[in-house]
Formats: structure tokens, sequence, C-alpha cells
């Protein structure tokens, strides 16, 4: 069976994004911030680099004693506490998070599905980005 577009020329990849920055990946085995991914999801969990800019902002201000692994903690758990389902795959949530700027208040999209293998990833973003 032909495909509708025909061949795919190029696929930018999960792993390339992730080499690039263009994703973050909490679930690496060595970081901080993969047990708590695992306490909270068994998929492997990655997110913008947007999201990571304001969570960055917010663990470099030295007023509020924040970490990449308590931020994601709050995040993950407000997906599944007070996340809105936008469609199966598709969750919006609020998340307060002291010090990342004048805002406390932020809304993050939480997105399941399959990565470069197929497998099942969640992929967290700001609710503007794909």
């Amino acid at each position: 069976m032909n495909a509708i577009f025909g061949d795919v020329i190029y696929a930018y990849t999960r792993a390339q994004a992730i080499e690039d920055g263009v994703l973050v990946d909490f679930s690496y085995p060595e970081s901080d911030t993969a047990p708590v991914c695992r306490q909270h999801y068994k998929f492997p969990v990655a997110a913008t680099a947007a999201v990571f800019e304001v969570m960055q902002k917010a663990v470099d201000n030295r007023n509020y004693c924040n970490s990449y692994a308590g931020i994601l903690h709050d995040m993950l758990w407000m997906s599944r506490a007070a996340g809105r389902k936008l469609d199966e795959s598709t969750v919006v949530f609020p998340v307060i998070i002291a010090g990342a700027g004048r805002r406390r208040n932020f809304e993050f999209k939480l997105v399941v599905g399959p990565g470069d293998q197929g497998e099942l990833v969640i992929t967290i973003m700001l609710p503007h980005e794909d």
C-alpha cells in the first residue's frame, strides 16, 4: 500500500530534539528528576525548552528554595489531579511556581504520544506549543 503523501523524506526524532536541546529529558536515569518521573508516570517524560526556561528561572531565583525535581513533582502531580482533558492524549493543567518571574500561575499542556520506536512518551509544553 502506498502512502498518501509518498515516502517520508526526513523525520525529526525525539532523540534528536533532546540532543539539540529542543526537549529536555527528565527521565534520564542519572538525573535527580528521574525518580520523580517514575513516581507519577511509567513513561519517559520530557519538556520543551520553553517549559525548562520557566523552571530554570525559578531554580535560579535564590529567594526561593526551588529545585527541578520539586517543580517537576508539582507539575506531574497537577497534571493528574487538576488536569482538564482536551482529548484522549492531551491534558491542560495549572501550576503555581514561585520565583519564576512576576507571574506565579502557569498553565502547561501534557501530551502522551508515540516515541521514536512507537513506545508511549510524555511531553510537557506550554499551551501554545505543539
